[in-house]
């Protein structure tokens, strides 16, 4: 037995040979010590997933959106189970009938609603490749993903058909039939038919189906369901194919999952979906959700809107992205402090008490019953008041927001870890767990896990603190990369998913991510620097939001571009007498150095070495985001991106500090 109390050991640590690194040992989550899950029987296919439970709930609520009265919004209004069929059997054999069979490459492109769910089912009834398509992986990506995909048929949102048109003639090689989910233009129909393609409003395509009967193909545990592009951080987007199996697999272990830590889902719970369903961390979610017969009610496409949508909805799971979850802390910080100092020191007095409680192993809902009615309800209720579980994914998610909420949201906060190739839920922190702060929790009992040394970083797998990349290997895993084999052998050996990121195994057997295996560079006296583990430990700073570490070979030290924390900054500004905007702040050498005595408190603090210190700065007041290509859809930064749109402001950076006297 291993001495984690989350894990159990399955095979030895392995030494170093044949220029293979050492491998630690391979674990496995505690609730899956006498085996995985099986897949429930009769689900071999995403298929089965739907068809089972419309034949167990036929009248349940599934897809809800909001009615628009007089251009209000208003109640949620649901179609069944049953009815959501039978539109899916619709767009079915509209489909076959436009000539489309088995393996033919279905592109999907929209903000989520139930349109995108049928059209998605409708592949999965007739064995067609799911393929989302999403403009937030770049100018061109959608133009890339249907060529390289040989996309026959786009499904697509009304307002994005002009994105569509904007690729021909590019597209038009594999591209036959365009299906508007609401109406199309006498302009876009004569724009597409000038290219000899069809195209159809949602109605009219529905209509197509009308009295067509088409036999469903037997689907096999084998087959590909949907192929993911994802954004790698250099390069063009990578096709990931997903199987059946990889799904039915995740959905098995998580709710076993569920059912391990008292939290299983039934056909009462309700979800809110906003999450991209082009990325796999929601797909799954949402296939989740059907499996057990709830309700997924979409929200209204406008992030300005959603706390409204989520009022309405009341959804009990709440899934979220840390940008999602930051607002949210911000937002609840700025309530608090314009309070008044009465309702400022009750809060903080209720919130010291419960922490300390919960730190003493009281579960959440039991460390401060009177505090929550009281102080805390109204976080509750404005996240619609029934959430009992909020998980966070994507990207890592502050300590700090991730304590403040698991004290202050009267729920269980929870981290997980993924990647589309490992059809996201890999490991996911468990309730009440207050150890695991910080962490992404143990293995999720459907895979087997272990550690890779990467000496040239520095970190072992064999050693008292075992650190080294993460290897995953199991039935969730992909079935490789859409004409990529060259790719696919890099990331798969030997039946292990090289993840790319280090991790740390703490001491109850969760696991923490420190750093990303290729994000490591040499400065000019020879030393190593591994920046995302820099670039966390500065992110701990209070004053700043984010942060991209760069270091040259050329040069000894390193610098940064900083976005501040708006709040902070003003607030040191108004108490240090420096005047104007946000933006003239930035600019002002006092906040740079103020900002640099903030970094150089968290290095002595943390240890660092001389040459991890950040010598110069420069505070941006706009975030780092998607519009300038600066980070990927799921947050990730793009070093070569940021270097070329910030080379000026290194360039100043590093003659400034090499003057003399500097």
């Amino acid at each position: 037995m291993a001495r984690y109390n989350f894990l159990v050991e399955v095979e030895k640590a392995k030494e170093a040979n044949d220029g293979r690194p050492s491998m630690g040992p391979v674990y496995r989550s505690v609730f899956a010590k006498d085996g995985f899950p099986p897949p429930i029987d009769g689900m071999d296919s995403c298929w089965d997933v739907f068809r089972m439970t419309v034949e167990r709930y036929p009248e349940n609520p599934m897809l809800g959106r909001r009615e628009i009265l007089n251009g209000k919004p208003g109640n949620y209004v649901w179609q069944t189970y049953k009815e959501v069929y039978d539109l899916v059997i619709k767009v079915g054999n509209a489909m076959r009938s436009c000539g489309l069979g088995e393996g033919a490459k279905c592109g999907i492109y929209g903000v989520n609603s139930p349109e995108w769910i049928i059209s998605m089912e409708a592949c999965n009834a007739h064995g067609l490749y799911c393929v989302p398509l999403y403009d937030t992986l770049g100018a061109g990506a959608v133009e890339f993903v249907i060529c390289h995909a040989e996309v026959s048929i786009v499904f697509s949102e009304e307002k994005k058909i002009s994105e569509v048109l904007k690729t021909f003639p590019k597209t038009t090689e594999y591209l036959k039939t365009l299906v508007s989910f609401g109406k199309v233009t006498p302009e876009q129909r004569k724009e597409v038919e000038k290219f000899g393609l069809a195209i159809y409003s949602w109605d009219e395509f529905l209509r197509l189906g009308d009295g067509k009967q088409f036999d469903l193909p037997v689907k096999k545990k084998s087959d590909v369901c949907t192929i993911m592009y994802t954004s790698g951080t250099t390069g063009d987007p990578k096709g990931v194919m997903i199987s059946n199996e990889s799904i039915i697999a995740l959905l098995a272990g998580v709710k076993r999952l569920l059912e391990s830590v008292n939290e299983k889902l039934d056909e009462n719970d309700v979800y809110l979906s906003y999450l991209p369903l082009a990325h796999i961390f929601d797909r799954v979610i949402e296939e989740l959700f059907i499996l057990h017969g709830a309700s997924i009610g979409f929200w209204r496409g406008d992030v300005k809107l959603l706390i409204e949508d989520i009022g309405e909805l009341k959804p009990t799971i709440f899934c979220a992205v840390p940008r999602v979850l930051d607002r949210i802390y911000s937002g609840l910080n700025q309530k608090v402090s314009s309070g008044g100092f009465l309702k400022k020191t009750i809060f903080n007095f209720a919130y010291q008490h419960k922490f300390r409680n919960m730190k003493k192993g009281s579960k959440h809902e039991q460390a401060s019953p009177i505090f929550d009615k009281f102080v805390f309800s109204q976080v509750k209720q404005g996240l619609g008041g029934k959430v009992r579980l909020i998980l966070s994914g994507a990207a890592p998610l502050s300590t700090h927001v991730e304590t403040f909420l698991r004290v202050v949201a009267c729920a269980h906060v929870i981290q997980g870890y993924g990647l589309t190739e490992t059809c996201a839920g890999t490991f996911v922190s468990l309730p009440n767990e207050l150890s695991m702060l910080g962490t992404v929790g143990p293995p999720v009992p459907n895979v087997d896990v272990c550690l890779e040394s990467v000496p040239e970083m520095g970190y072992d797998a064999c050693s008292s603190t075992p650190r080294g990349e993460v290897c995953v290997k199991g039935k969730t895993l992909f079935s490789g990369y859409y004409k990529r084999e060259d790719l696919t052998k890099e990331v798969m050996v030997d039946g292990w998913c090289h993840t790319g990121d280090i991790g740390e195994w703490q001491p109850d057997g969760s696991l923490k991510i420190i750093d990303r295996k290729k994000n490591i560079f040499k400065l000019s006296q020879g030393e190593y620097v591994a920046v995302e583990n820099l670039e966390n430990i500065y992110g701990l700073v209070t004053a700043i939001d984010s942060i991209w570490v760069y270091g040259n070979s050329f040069e000894s030290f390193l610098v940064a571009v900083v976005n501040p924390n708006k709040e902070a900054l003003e607030r040191w500004a108004e108490e240090n007498g420096v005047n104007g905007d946000f933006n003239s702040v930035c600019e002002n050498p006092r906040a740079k150095e103020y900002i640099l005595g903030e970094l150089a408190k968290i290095s002595k603090e943390k240890k660092l070495k001389g040459f991890e210190y950040i010598k110069a700065v420069h505070l941006d007041p706009e975030p780092f985001d998607m519009e300038r290509d600066l980070i990927t859809p799921t947050f990730k930064k793009r070093r070569p991106q940021l270097l070329k749109y910030y080379q000026n402001v290194i360039d100043s950076m590093y003659k400034s500090a090499n003057k003399p006297g500097a």
